[in-house]
């Protein structure tokens, strides 16, 4: 098993299916990663398994429990490291591919669902090492956070996406979006695929991927051109070689 994840939720029926499809359900089963899903209602001690609780101060909803969490994820150190205890969070810094590549290459980490109001400031304060958030808009909880997570960052273990050509030619992959793709027929409706695709040389194919990877980028996400251009200080001198 090349990573371990363990997944804190009261929903753990949430990841049955999603768990068991596609290239993730595959490496899962042939060991390439574990995901490992514990119910939080296993660590409440009272009968009615309760996790949350009104908030002092006052205010709608409920916040979930701080106990329950603490010894939950204390429950994994003989399986865990714990060096990254990770709390999906609209507070949390935005996941990018070049997290997604960095945590790829850890040996475990924890992903902790938070539901409700959100957690205890004390599981942020004494336990959690950082907070991630797929995005800036509001869900009810964290398991389809939990999920992007898990199935981005399974897909930069080796062995888990067939040919690795694939994963370093995905959108965002290299920091930039990915080049359009054609397939059969050559023409459809009056709409050709460009010439270039079809003549078979592979170097021309390549400056052409390269330039219209770099113009959709431009066009579509120039926050992201600005910040790939910052980050490998691409020369304007570079993109004027590529006639754009």
């Amino acid at each position: 098993m090349l990573l371990r994840i363990d997944v804190i939720t009261i929903f753990p029926e949430f990841f049955e299916v999603p768990l068991k499809l596609s290239l993730l359900g595959k490496a899962i089963r042939e060991g390439l990663l574990g995901v490992f899903i514990h119910n939080l209602r296993d660590f409440a001690h009272d009968k009615h398994k309760t996790v949350d609780d009104t908030p002092y101060g006052g205010g709608p909803g409920m916040v979930m429990k701080c106990e329950p969490i603490f010894e939950s994820v204390e429950s994994l150190k003989d399986k865990n490291s714990l060096e990254h205890i990770i709390l999906l969070s609209p507070g949390g810094k935005v996941l990018t591919q070049s997290k997604v590549k960095e945590m790829s290459t850890w040996k475990d980490f924890v992903l902790i669902c938070g539901r409700y109001e959100g957690v205890d400031e004390r599981v942020i304060d004494g336990l959690v090492t950082e907070e991630l958030s797929i995005g800036d808009y509001v869900l009810s909880g964290g398991e389809l956070p939990a999920l992007v997570v898990i199935e981005a960052v399974s897909r930069m273990i080796p062995g888990v996406v067939g040919e690795w050509e694939s994963v370093i030619n995905d959108s965002l992959y290299n920091g930039l979006l990915s080049y359009p793709q054609y397939t059969k027929p050559a023409e459809f409706r009056g709409m050709k695929v460009p010439e270039v695709l079809l003549s078979g040389n592979h170097e021309e194919i390549r400056k052409w991927r390269e330039k219209q990877a770099i113009l959709r980028t431009l066009k579509k996400r120039p926050d992201l051109f600005e910040r790939v251009k910052n980050e490998r200080g691409i020369e304007l001198d570079e993109l004027e070689d590529l006639d754009l």
